[in-house]
């Protein structure tokens, strides 16, 4: 299969064509028009700074379903414990500067440099993109952040600085997700960790055709600080 080369134009070549390990299209920007076009497609951009913007669409996808997330006895005990507080958009920007950080200190390569970082910023501020943070004594220790559209909620990374503190911003996200009767949370590509929690590999078709129904459905658009809030304050 060819790898398209994107024009200025907002538009993009159908997911099938993308090639065996998921890489459709290069080039283009991360206006936030493309961007949301992308995930409406299946699509993600995921590359190295100092590379050109590589755009993806893979086969199998994972997903993980709000209702299906799997908590451990030992991670439902840590839950328990109350040790932790949990918010919802309060510290997007800290959140992704995190997830960004702790590949750094771990000397994996990172796909969230600064023009990725500044553009899921702006998706915050248009009320698209959430953060899940995880405090612990008034310090942020673990967190996530993502994309939403209609009943779908893309994953783009998480981190940890503590035990337990990321698989609690998932269980939370899920929880909370499920209460606003979400389809999927669209975890990209296949990771041990997020299988142990629940997530499946599904076609990309069929993937596609769950997203389609999903992202034609309302988006809750704007902050989810306070209903999320609400929510937390139900489960005590």
């Amino acid at each position: 299969m060819p790898i398209f080369r994107l024009s200025e134009k907002n538009l993009f070549p159908p997911p099938h064509f993308a090639e065996p390990e998921g890489l459709l299209a290069v080039g283009g920007d991360l206006t936030e028009k493309r961007i949301l076009l992308a995930y409406q497609m299946g699509i993600f951009p995921w590359f190295t700074e100092d590379g050109p913007v590589l755009w993806w669409s893979p086969d199998p996808r994972l997903l993980l379903y709000p209702t299906a997330v799997h908590v451990s006895k030992r991670l439902n005990r840590a839950i328990r414990q109350g040790a932790f507080k949990i918010t919802c958009d309060t510290v997007f920007d800290r959140v992704i500067v995190a997830c960004a950080s702790v590949r750094v200190k771990n000397l994996q390569e990172t796909w969230i440099g600064e023009e990725m970082i500044d553009a899921y910023c702006r998706l915050f501020k248009s009320g698209y993109a959430h953060s899940i943070e995880v405090w612990s004594q008034g310090e942020l220790v673990g967190g996530l952040y993502g994309l939403s559209l209609g009943g779908s909620f893309f994953g783009e990374s998480m981190f940890s600085y503590v035990s337990n503190a990321s698989k609690i911003a998932l269980v939370s996200l899920c929880h909370f997700l499920e209460t606003l009767s979400f389809d999927l949370v669209d975890c990209q590509v296949k990771t041990d960790h997020l299988k142990r929690m629940g997530a499946v590999e599904v076609s990309r078709s069929l993937f596609l055709q769950r997203l389609q129904l999903s992202v034609a459905r309302k988006t809750l658009k704007g902050s989810w600080k306070i209903a999320f809030q609400e929510f937390c304050n139900r489960c005590k």
